[in-house]
């Protein structure tokens, strides 16, 4: 579509690394704001920003090397490639590994884990909704083919060498469809988060709502590098998507109080 932004010479910017940049600006700057409503100091959410980024990114890429195991097995050189490298690689592997990364470091400077991750809630969702626009300008993680009034064809010839997308046929804008998602989910969690009734209740909202979103999307997905388990039933993502509702409900449980009240968040 517009998978570059800028190039002159030697020097080009890519509309996908410039989005995801201001994804991640954007996504962290709520998240502190968001952990000051908390009485949480928003310069250790800064403080965690630059691991949690960089463990998404080596998450993404990981999960895109197992799911696509066999083709690397197969063709080693592919992992150090030009492609692979530009790929964003699998959204559920960032997602994971820089949970993970959070928690950990939470721990070690002791900050309220939950709250943490409420505050991190509404970041993520935003940086998400920026981030797919920068998949939709590179083409990457496209639909299916389409005759519906939405379908959106893809004719930059770049596209197609570096991520793959067909070129001349109408296909499902996926990437349009979970960006919009991704800003009303970022609406929801910013309200529920001035009135939620315990700590960990918006990042469950979170899990809860996003992998229904991601696990509906999927059947509209139409690149092939996303894996499929249980004999193709089930794309790699629909199935982590499972497993978070379940999560989530189990965390619910756990987490809820009967008795409880607002905690600790200003209004003002």
């Amino acid at each position: 579509m517009f998978p570059k932004l800028f190039e002159y010479s030697w020097l080009v910017i890519h509309t996908y690394g410039f989005l995801l940049a201001v994804a991640f600006i954007a996504g962290l700057s709520i998240s502190a704001r968001a952990a000051r409503l908390q009485q949480v100091d928003p310069a250790k959410i800064y403080d965690l920003g630059l691991y949690i980024a960089i463990s998404a990114l080596v998450g993404s890429k990981a999960l895109l090397l197992v799911t696509e195991l066999g083709y690397y097995l197969d063709h080693p050189k592919e992992i150090f490639s030009l492609a692979t490298l530009r790929s964003g690689g699998v959204y559920y592997g960032g997602f994971i590994l820089a949970v993970i990364v959070g928690v950990t470091l939470a721990k070690r400077h002791k900050l309220p884990v939950w709250k943490v991750a409420d505050a991190s809630a509404p970041g993520i969702a935003l940086g998400q909704s920026i981030g797919r626009l920068g998949c939709f300008a590179a083409g990457c993680c496209y639909g299916r083919p389409t005759a519906s009034v939405f379908g959106v064809t893809f004719t930059n010839p770049y596209s197609h060498e570096t991520v793959g997308v067909p070129l001349g046929v109408p296909l499902h804008p996926v990437q349009i469809y979970e960006s919009l998602a991704s800003l009303i989910l970022f609406a929801i969690l910013w309200q529920a988060l001035k009135r939620k009734r315990f700590d960990g209740q918006i990042f469950i909202l979170y899990l809860s709502l996003y992998s229904c979103t991601r696990y509906v999307i999927e059947f509209f997905r139409g690149d092939m590098e996303r894996g499929f388990v249980l004999g193709g039933l089930l794309s790699t993502s629909q199935l982590i998507s499972l497993l978070l509702i379940i999560i989530a409900a189990v965390l619910f449980f756990i987490l809820k109080r009967p008795d409880a009240k607002p905690v600790g968040v200003k209004t003002h």
